[in-house]
């Protein structure tokens, strides 16, 4: 049986350890800095931001998207597709465009994004602090890499890049 699904064959079939220790880095910033973001606002908003980033990027999306990736069990861009194996049945490469992990995804950096922004401004306007406007400008910088830059950079070297919904980059 033939796949109908087109893959980006000058993809990479893996990706680099400086790749993937770069992306995991940023991504461990990225969350720890919003977990700054919204402690600063109330301590407790920060465990449940933290929990949500936990749960959402380390466990539901891998199980909707890396198990029917075709990096499952391969070294992806954050080598995830190795972790997902770990913990989940590989799914069907089939099912990858249209899976509920495509819809969600956006979803949920969106809001890793926007919510520490919201409590951490608010926090700003509460009492203003030097040190709060510092983990303002790094979160904002780690957000525009992680998500325009380096997520363009990763996206343009994908296999998946022409089925995913989240890619960076223009298709040909």
């Amino acid at each position: 049986m033939e796949s109908k699904i087109k893959i980006y064959e000058q993809g990479l079939k893996e990706y680099s350890k400086a790749t993937i220790f770069q992306g995991n880095l940023l991504m461990i910033l990225w969350v720890f800095l919003g977990t700054i973001s919204c402690r600063l606002f109330c301590p407790l908003t920060g465990w449940i931001y933290l929990l949500f980033a936990i749960i959402m990027i380390g466990i539901i999306l891998r199980k909707l998207l890396c198990t029917n990736c075709c990096y499952y069990n391969r070294w992806c861009c954050l080598g995830w597709g190795k972790l997902s194996t770990l913990f989940f049945k590989g799914g069907n490469i089939e099912k990858f465009k249209d899976s509920y992990g495509q819809k969600l995804a956006p979803f949920t950096y969106g809001l890793l994004t926007v919510i520490p922004l919201i409590f951490l401004l608010i926090s700003i306007f509460q009492e203003f602090v030097f040190f709060k406007l510092m983990i303002l400008i790094l979160l904002l910088l780690v957000s525009i890499y992680s998500g325009a830059i380096n997520r363009k950079k990763t996206c343009s070297k994908c296999r998946m890049r022409l089925i995913c919904k989240g890619c960076a980059v223009k298709q040909n």
